[in-house]
């Protein structure tokens, strides 16, 4: 009997090390993801490469996005159903190179979000974003409670605010807008958790390095845009405009 419970003690702390492995590998590469995005907006931003994206005056003022511009504003979306494909059928190293090819263009579209509002402000929010952040993955890895329940009605919630935003394009409401940036605050903050624990619930003991690896990338990416559009929404209600 003690033979036995000493067995599945050990087996137990097995998978915890495991696991915390695991869990280290995703948040690494969701904040080298991070890093990646902020340098990429940042030389962009900062240099010549400013005109490449976008329309700049004589006064050193954006006035627009350039037609390279618009693509890689597009880019992102296109790219998050391409993942869906490479991660299925490609190799780790495949998957990765398009996690970080990824990042980088997400920096670039990020930048005229960025220029609009004043460093320390963006900052600030930044910091804001990674306090509440840690908390609701915190939360979700855990919790003894099960949240797919909830990461259901938050991807309906989410739904819902697309089709919301697409209809004030026309309609051009402040109201609807600010509501929208509250909604769209309280969902990501929620699927935060949610994500969390899906991605903690997908780890499995047995996994070979190379779909370990593919998971943790995956997972990486979910808690990435988590906290970008976390960011982003946060951003319009404390930021400080130019």
């Amino acid at each position: 009997m003690e033979n036995k419970s000493y067995s599945q003690t050990a087996a137990s702390a097995s998978i915890s090390e495991g696991l915390r492995q695991y869990m280290i590998k995703v948040y690494n590469f969701m904040a080298a993801g991070l890093c990646l995005t902020a340098l990429s907006a940042y030389i962009i931003g900062n240099t010549s490469l400013l005109g490449l994206f976008f329309n700049v005056n004589q006064l050193g003022q954006v006035t627009g996005m350039s037609g390279f511009g618009w693509l890689m504003f597009i880019a992102p979306l296109v790219m998050v159903f391409a993942f869906g494909w490479v991660l299925n059928r490609g190799t780790s190293a495949q998957v990765q190179g398009l996690f970080w090819a990824y990042a980088a263009v997400m920096g670039a579209s990020l930048t005229p979000i960025l220029l609009a509002y004043t460093g320390a402000s963006v900052a600030r929010v930044f910091l804001i974003t990674a306090g509440t952040f840690g908390a609701m993955s915190l939360y979700g890895y855990t919790t003894k409670k099960d949240l797919s329940g909830m990461g259901s009605f938050l991807m309906m919630g989410l739904f819902g605010i697309i089709i919301a935003m697409i209809v004030n394009i026309f309609m051009k409401s402040p109201g609807v807008d600010y509501a929208i940036s509250i909604l769209a605050v309280g969902i990501f903050v929620g699927l935060t958790a949610y994500d969390t624990q899906r991605i903690r619930d997908m780890y499995y003991e047995g996994d070979s390095s190379e779909i370990a690896t593919k998971k943790a990338i995956s997972g990486a990416l979910s808690l990435y845009l988590d906290f970008i559009n976390m960011f982003i929404y946060l951003l319009r209600f404390f930021g400080d405009r130019r």
